[in-house]
């Protein structure tokens, strides 16, 4: 497999975990303010971050699912790996598509002088759905470091992950 579809997976995704770790710290930020302040700073942040949150997650994702296909063909030790990391962005995908972007949509029409009364509650929600996407890109960009390291360990001392472990007596 090119090692740079492999940089290529670790550069997006570690861009895309980023970005969704700093809308938490913003949004944790903003549980301290009120219905209007909430809804002017959700209005902007919806005017460009939905863009970047694809522009970076689309690329981590199909870049991500190419490493998958060449890992499990050549049969590597990164290769669990590798599939988890695909599948919590896959996690990640599925609650954006499912949570957070109809709740977006919803939060482009609200009013900034009248929000609506169940404000709070949409916030919450999406702030879960937020926080379980974050968790889970963290952890996929986790994955695709620890595969690269055993990947490039493997390639170092010609020995798999797996007879490492077992000569450190370990699993």
């Amino acid at each position: 497999m090119p090692t740079f579809v492999r940089w290529v997976s670790l550069l997006f995704s570690g861009l895309f975990a980023g970005f969704l770790l700093g809308v938490l710290v913003l949004e944790l930020s903003l549980r301290d303010y009120g219905a209007a302040v909430y809804t002017q700073v959700r209005q902007v942040e919806l005017d460009s971050l939905d863009t970047l949150a694809s522009v970076t997650l689309i690329p981590a994702l199909v870049s991500t699912l190419i490493v998958v296909v060449f890992t499990m063909r050549a049969r590597g030790n990164d290769r669990w790996l590798v599939l988890a990391a695909f599948a919590l962005l896959v996690v990640v995908f599925a609650t954006t598509l499912a949570v957070n972007l109809p709740i977006n949509g919803d939060q482009a029409d609200w009013s900034v002088q009248t929000p609506p009364s169940d404000w709070a509650s949409v916030r919450d929600h999406w702030q879960v759905a937020h926080a379980i996407r974050t968790v889970a890109a963290v952890l996929a960009f986790g994955s695709l470091v620890g595969a690269t390291i055993a990947r490039t360990a493997q390639r170092r001392t010609g020995v798999g992950v797996g007879a490492i472990r077992s000569a450190a007596g370990v699993g």
